[in-house]
C-alpha cells in the first residue's frame, strides 16, 4: 500500500504547479508590481547607417625628409615623437663643406671679374686701332671672342655661387609641414647621401583623415544628402574618454570595390585636441539626416510579442496597458516610435516580466530595487 502521505503532498504539488501556469498573466491578488519608467519625449534623432563602419584613422599628409645634399650629421634640433611647425629646424648638416665650396666660388668670380674688365679694356682699344686701319680684322676678332669668352666665364662664377649658397642653406634642414615627428632614421656623426637616405618622416594630423568604407546601397542617398548640405561623420572607440570627435564628409571614392560591394569614404576631422592618431581603428557613424520632431522612448521599453512589438504603457490609475508600436530607428540606446505612442506618455523600462495587461504597478528607481530587463516572448 502506498503511503497516503506522499500521495497526498503529490496532489498539492500538481495542483500548485497547474494554478501557477493557468494564472500566470492574471493580475496578481494583492501587491504592486515594482517597475521602472520613463517619459515618452520629443526629439531630433540622426538618421545613421547600421551597422556602424569600421574607419582608420589616417595622417593628412606624410612628408619623408631627406637630405638635399651629401654630409654628416652635425646637429638635431628635435625630440622623436615631438609635434613641429613648418620651418622648425630638425638637422644640421656640417656645412664647412659647403662653405669652403662658397669661398672658392667667390674667389673665382673675382678673378674672371678682374680678366673680364681687361677683355674690355683690350677690345676697346683695338676698336679704335681697327677704324685707324693700323690691326687687322681678325685681331679684332680675337679680342671680341676673348671678351665674349671671359663675360660666359663670369656669369658661371656667378651660378656657381648661387649653387654655393643652395648648398649651404640646404646644410640647415627645416621642417616642410606642422605634424608630429617620427623615429629618427639617421643619427649625429652619421653620413647621409642625397636624396637615398630618409632622416626622418612627419605625419600632418591636425587636421586628420579617417577611412571608412559602406556597402554601395548607401551611395545614391549619401550622394543626394551630401548635394544639399554638409554630411557630419562621428568617431568612437574604446576606453574613449571625454566628448566623441565630430568630423565631415569629404571625399567619395571614384568606383565600387567589385570585391567587397563597398565604396571608399574619407572623414575630415580637426582632430585639435590629438584623440585620433595615425593607424587608430575607430568605429564611425555617418548621419545622412535628422529625424526631427519624433518620438522616442529608451530601447529597454520596448518588447517583442508573438503579434511584434509593444510597450509597457502606465495609465493614470497605475495599471498597465500593453500597447501595440511601430518602431523606428534606434540611435545611442534611444528607439524612435512612429505609431502607437505620444510624447508625455509613461512607459516601463524596467520590470517587465511582472507584468500582464491590468497589473497594478508600483513605480521605484532603480536604487530602490533590482529588477531585470528581459523581453517577454509572450503576446501582450
Amino acid at each position: 500500500m502506498k503511503n497516503p502521505i506522499l500521495i497526498s503532498g503529490t496532489l498539492v504539488a500538481v495542483t500548485a504547479l497547474l494554478a501557477g501556469g493557468c494564472s500566470r498573466n492574471a493580475k496578481p491578488a494583492a501587491g504592486a508590481a515594482p517597475v521602472l519608467v520613463a517619459t515618452a519625449v520629443t526629439t531630433d534623432v540622426p538618421v545613421q547607417i547600421q551597422p556602424s563602419p569600421v574607419g582608420h584613422v589616417m595622417p593628412y599628409s606624410t612628408v619623408t625628409v631627406h637630405s638635399q645634399i651629401q654630409g654628416m650629421i652635425s646637429e638635431i634640433h628635435f625630440r622623436e615623437g615631438q609635434e613641429v611647425k613648418t620651418g622648425d629646424p630638425l638637422f644640421t648638416i656640417d656645412p664647412r663643406p659647403s662653405q669652403a665650396a662658397l669661398d672658392q666660388a667667390r674667389a673665382n668670380l673675382a678673378r674672371d671679374t678682374g680678366q673680364l674688365e681687361y677683355a674690355k679694356a683690350n677690345y676697346s682699344r683695338d676698336a679704335k686701332l681697327f677704324e685707324a686701319k693700323i690691326i687687322s680684322q681678325d685681331q679684332l676678332d680675337t679680342d671680341k671672342a676673348s671678351l665674349d669668352a671671359a663675360t660666359g666665364t663670369v656669369a658661371a662664377d656667378k651660378a656657381a655661387i648661387t649653387n654655393a649658397l643652395l648648398n649651404l642653406g640646404f646644410c640647415q634642414i627645416n621642417a616642410p609641414v606642422d605634424g608630429v615627428a617620427g623615429a629618427l632614421q639617421s643619427y649625429v656623426g652619421n653620413v647621409v647621401k642625397a636624396p637615398d637616405d630618409v632622416l626622418l618622416t612627419i605625419n600632418q594630423i591636425h587636421p586628420i583623415y579617417i577611412a571608412f568604407a559602406v556597402p554601395e546601397q548607401y551611395l545614391p542617398e549619401i550622394q543626394r544628402e551630401m548635394r544639399e548640405r554638409t554630411l557630419r561623420v562621428e568617431a568612437t572607440f574604446e576606453n574613449m574618454s571625454g566628448p566623441s570627435p565630430q568630423g565631415e564628409l569629404t571625399f567619395i571614392n571614384n568606383t565600387v570595390d567589385e570585391t567587397t560591394g563597398t565604396i571608399q569614404l574619407r572623414a575630415t576631422f580637426p582632430n585639435t585636441d590629438d584623440v585620433l592618431w595615425p593607424g587608430q581603428f575607430v568605429n564611425v557613424a555617418l548621419t545622412l539626416s535628422d529625424l526631427t520632431n519624433a518620438v522616442a522612448v529608451p530601447s529597454s521599453a520596448v518588447q517583442t510579442g508573438q503579434n511584434g512589438e509593444y510597450i509597457y504603457v502606465v495609465k493614470p490609475d497605475q495599471t498597465v496597458e500593453a500597447r501595440p508600436v511601430t518602431i523606428g530607428i534606434t540611435y545611442q540606446d534611444e528607439t524612435v516610435v512612429q505609431k502607437g505612442l505620444k510624447a508625455g506618455e509613461t512607459v516601463v523600462t524596467d520590470g517587465q516580466l511582472r507584468l500582464a495587461p491590468g497589473v497594478k504597478v508600483a513605480i521605484k528607481t532603480a536604487s530602490q530595487t533590482g529588477l531585470e530587463t528581459t523581453a517577454s516572448s509572450a503576446t501582450p
